[in-house]
């Protein structure tokens, strides 16, 4: 579809998920399982109202990992909507260094022989095998929504990706925050580079 034939931009509100019990207790998440905390919870509505004061999304697609299904439930009560899942959306998996404090992965040498997007933990993936997965599953759902706004609900190594992606580099991209939103725009086959959304002034 040209843009002549469809004026309006596809704006892809990416959100990470809000605190989980693995975010704050600085732990590699163990399993899909692990919820959000109350602070988590909080954050998620802050972020569903933040959007609602610009965005009116018709459609939002989470990771099936319970702290983002979570976060996504609260964002969709804001809007009315049904959440769908993408388990391609799922966070980087960590390997043999899941349970474990962040200091482990830090500490490990081999995670600081090369671009950090290029390591690969035992047993688990890089952020190039996450970009591998993720691209097709986020290209889909922005062709699928021609001219409309969609909330995707997933991880701080997806979000890394993805705003790799549109950016057309790994250099600079930094991880979203708990609960964060990046927003992306899409016209024809061209995203724009990603934004943070702030808060309003005084609002």
């Amino acid at each position: 579809m040209s843009q002549a034939d469809n004026p309006r931009a596809t704006r892809l509100l990416l959100v990470r998920h809000g605190e989980s019990e693995g975010n704050r207790d600085r732990t590699f998440t163990q399993n899909p399982e692990v919820p959000l905390t109350a602070v988590g919870r909080d954050q998620a509505r802050a972020a569903a109202q933040r959007m609602a004061r610009r965005y009116r999304p018709s459609r939002i697609v989470a990771s099936p990992f319970t702290r983002a299904r979570q976060t996504a439930k609260i964002i969709a009560e804001v809007f009315g909507l049904t959440v769908e899942f993408e388990a391609a959306f799922r966070e980087q998996s960590f390997g043999v260094f899941a349970g474990q404090p962040y200091d482990a992965l830090l500490n490990d040498a081999a995670y600081h022989e090369g671009p950090r997007w290029n390591w690969r933990p035992p047993g688990g993936e890089s952020l190039i095998d996450v970009y591998e997965r993720v691209v097709p599953a986020f290209d889909r759902v922005a062709q699928a929504a021609p001219g409309a706004d969609v909330v995707i609900v997933s991880h701080g190594g997806v979000m890394v990706t993805l705003c790799a992606y549109v950016s057309g580099t790994w250099e600079g991209v930094a991880v979203t925050p708990n609960a964060g939103i990046v927003v992306v725009e899409r016209r024809g086959d061209r995203y724009t580079p990603p934004v943070w959304l702030q808060d309003d002034p005084g609002g």
